[in-house]
């Protein structure tokens, strides 16, 4: 009997049982290897005197932020909130969507993308959002602003990229107001920190003159305890795009982040390829975790997301000649390569020496998508989540950390 049959039937009995549809309930305990985050979970219960900063980079998932929004509220509830953290400059893309903050432009900006249609192979250099943007032209704007006083702010960063030609551009927080350049002798990347007195709701950029700027990330957040989470995901892109971003930017921004845990949520699009070479996948993330802790200088904890359970009603994707797809019924399976992804990120995690959390066991296992679409949790893609699925996973996730710090006896 395949999975999918098996997992069909328990929930027809499950269900028969209770008289009506099993609910779509996250299945805990999908935390494995958590042992190589202990040195993180250890500080969480002093997160409120210590802040934590978490960075997650990933796909659509992550550059969606439902599941990292319930995971954000979740632990900010428990521990406290230091902010929204890092992202990306601005609305990079029609439909781009944070919670907790919204930013605004003015139209006289220009976009550079890690993948995609936005993606110039002559564009400028990218840091770790995987966009920058750029404006040429005096009087460009962009505003960020808190949506609640939950997310009010009293320190932001700005960074973006240097060079002999590049401009300025004013920063104005409440009261203060500060003139940053981006002139250097050299290429690179820096970071500028600007300090309010008082929180404030918004913060604003201008650019000064019309020589180029070129904005990498931001970021805003109060001095104090509490813990920060921030979004990195580029919709379409798998692991091997990050590897775009510039060495130099990467390394200059990552170390002003100083994360205390890196979550690393890649692997949908892999295995939704049909032409997948799972040693070229696997040989990327083990170069792009060694990359990133090299250019950090520190070996930061680090968490792999395995991707989320998700099917095709595309036999090219889904690939019914390979042993690893599972048929879920109504024209809809797993690929067999998303099965291969996930089956290789536990094994490089165990090697790693990394924490992996089973996101398609999270859900109920191969073909659980299916019940999570008929309850509006996921889309009808059978791939991506509404913002209450995304409320549930991350609030299971945020349960799994929890209940691993307190088997680990901290």
């Amino acid at each position: 009997m395949t999975i999918a049959r098996k997992l069909m039937l328990t929930m027809t009995a499950m269900g028969a049982s209770a008289g009506q549809a099993q609910e779509a309930v996250p299945v805990a305990g999908q935390l494995h290897n958590a042992e190589a985050i202990a040195g993180f979970l250890q500080r969480l219960p002093d997160a409120r005197m210590a802040p934590l900063s978490i960075i997650q980079i990933g796909d659509s998932h992550t550059a969606g932020d439902m599941i990292t929004n319930g995971w954000r509220k979740a632990w900010q509830a428990e521990y406290g909130g230091a902010g929204r953290g890092a992202s990306a400059v601005g609305r990079p893309y029609q439909g781009y969507l944070t919670w907790g903050v919204t930013a605004r432009q003015s139209a006289n900006w220009t976009v550079q993308a890690a993948f995609g249609r936005q993606r110039r192979a002559d564009g400028p250099a990218l840091g770790m959002t995987g966009f920058t943007q750029s404006a040429r032209t005096a009087g460009a704007t962009m505003t960020l602003s808190a949506d609640s006083a939950d997310f009010a702010f009293d320190r932001f960063s700005l960074c973006g990229l240097t060079g002999p030609d590049k401009g300025a551009v004013r920063v104005a927080m409440g009261d203060v107001a500060q003139d940053y350049s981006f002139a250097a002798e050299q290429t690179g990347a820096i970071c500028y920190d600007t300090a309010s007195p008082a929180p404030v709701m918004q913060v604003s950029i201008t650019t000064q003159s019309e020589r180029p700027v070129d904005l990498t990330s931001w970021e805003s957040k109060h001095q104090g305890g509490g813990i920060i989470l921030a979004n990195m995901g580029v919709i379409g892109a798998r692991l091997g795009h990050f590897a775009r971003n510039d060495d130099a930017v990467l390394g200059v921004e990552l170390r002003h982040a100083r994360p205390d845990l890196l979550t690393i949520a890649f692997g949908t699009n892999e295995g939704f390829d049909p032409s997948l070479k799972i040693e070229d996948a696997e040989a990327t993330l083990r170069a792009q975790i060694l990359r990133i802790r090299r250019l950090l200088g520190y070996d930061v904890p680090v968490l792999l997301l395995g991707p989320p359970d998700a099917a095709s009603s595309r036999p090219d994707v889904a690939r019914p000649d390979m042993a690893e797809t599972t048929t879920c019924g109504n024209g809809w399976a797993v690929p067999g390569n998303l099965a291969r992804m996930r089956q290789m990120q536990m094994r490089v995690a165990q090697d790693m020496g990394l924490a992996f959390w089973d996101w398609q066991q999270a859900m109920g296992g191969p073909c659980s998508s299916s019940l999570w679409v008929a309850q509006g949790l996921q889309r009808g893609d059978h791939v991506h989540f509404s913002a209450e699925g995304g409320r549930r996973l991350g609030e299971a996730l945020a349960r799994d950390l929890d209940q691993a710090r307190q088997s680990l006896g901290k």
